[in-house]
């Protein structure tokens, strides 16, 4: 019978992935970064996030850290937690602080809490294992509740004119995980979801803007987490959105974000969770995904956006969430197998299984 060959490791050989290697890498970015990401330090948490998220899923933290590291990470987070007349949150970190940071401090109108890094603060803590005794719940509600405009959007900071669908899908997330959705108009937010979706099935991170594949996650995400007992969305609106998805797939194996753009590393997750949240995970090409993602590691550890590009925290973490979800099949001849075994990943909160249930059953807000 004529046709394309079966798929073995004869005929498509995967290189192992490099797991150590990308321990180290972003061990040294907790430590500090190049001087090319410098800009980078106004999101401290959001680093923080994805290289201890990264050790996480590589099942890693605990023999590559120290418990006295992770003791002292735990602490920084927590000196990031202020509260004021808008609720309490978590800072992205101390550069706009008017003095050094400690736990419970009040901000000013320039160090405001801000909703994007309390939920990477949130799970970052869960991946580290703490009790979250020390978490002002109450405040952050008030927080939530200060940010959502009048069309259901939510600016990352109160009184902030920035604002799309990241910061609702975060807001969402947290009163998840608060089980507390009292901070939140459900409805107007909802709402606003439907305003971003564009006439090709995907998202845009604001009305009337192009689809993108991080924009179409948050979405899925966000209408999933929704306590409603309807889904908003159509037989035919999630066909047309799974139609889009799958089609973003490149024959290099990797995604891209918008229509005719490069494959790049990170939308190989935010589009395979779409995917995934959707019901249609198996539409996903697991074997080409992880071929493409092996070109894109670097040989000194982490993985960047593309094949030849510089590797950073964000691609490396994105690219380990996204092979926890469509790890490549195994072949019995193919030695390689077990470097690309992952435990399950939840993908409406983007953690392991395991942090996921911890930051559940320990945020929630109990009675």
């Amino acid at each position: 019978m004529s046709g394309i060959p079966p798929a073995t490791s004869e005929h498509f050989y995967l290189p192992p992935l490099a797991r150590a290697a990308h321990a180290g890498h972003v061990k040294r970015c907790l430590l500090g970064l190049p001087d090319s990401q410098v800009d980078l330090d106004s999101g401290r948490m959001a680093i923080a996030f994805y290289c201890l998220g990264s050790l996480d899923l590589l099942k890693m933290l605990q023999d590559k850290t120290s418990q006295t590291d992770r003791e002292s990470w735990k602490e920084w987070i927590w000196e990031q937690q202020t509260c004021g007349k808008y609720g309490s949150g978590f800072r992205p970190s101390p550069f706009m602080a008017s003095s050094m940071p400690s736990e419970g401090t009040r901000y000013t109108d320039y160090d405001t809490p801000h909703i994007i890094m309390t939920y990477t603060a949130l799970l970052t803590l869960a991946i580290l294992r703490d009790d979250f005794s020390r978490l002002e719940k109450q405040g952050i509600l008030l927080l939530l509740k200060a940010c959502q405009r009048k069309d259901g959007s939510f600016s990352t900071i109160p009184g902030s004119g920035e604002t799309d669908l990241r910061t609702l899908y975060c807001a969402f997330v947290i009163s998840h995980l608060l089980n507390d959705w009292s901070g939140v108009d459900v409805d107007r937010a909802l709402f606003f979801i439907a305003s971003c979706r564009s006439y090709e099935g995907g998202y845009g991170q604001s009305p009337y803007c192009e689809a993108n594949g991080g924009t179409t996650y948050i979405a899925m995400a966000a209408i999933r987490l929704a306590p409603s007992n309807s889904n908003p969305l159509s037989l035919s609106e999630i066909r047309k959105t799974i139609d889009w998805a799958v089609h973003k797939q490149h024959r290099s194996g990797g995604f891209c974000g918008r229509t005719n753009k490069i494959a790049d590393a990170c939308y190989c997750f935010w589009i395979g969770a779409s995917l995934k949240i959707l019901g249609a995970g198996n539409l996903v090409d697991s074997r080409s995904l992880a071929s493409f993602l092996a070109s894109c590691q670097f040989k000194f550890g982490g993985i960047a956006k593309a094949p030849g590009e510089h590797p950073d925290p964000y691609h490396t973490y994105l690219s380990l969430a996204a092979l926890s979800m469509f790890p490549p099949p195994q072949y019995d001849n193919d030695t390689n197998s077990s470097t690309w075994a992952f435990e399950s990943l939840d993908p409406l909160i983007n953690a392991r299984g395991e942090t996921a249930d911890w930051a559940r059953s320990h945020i929630a807000i109990q009675g």
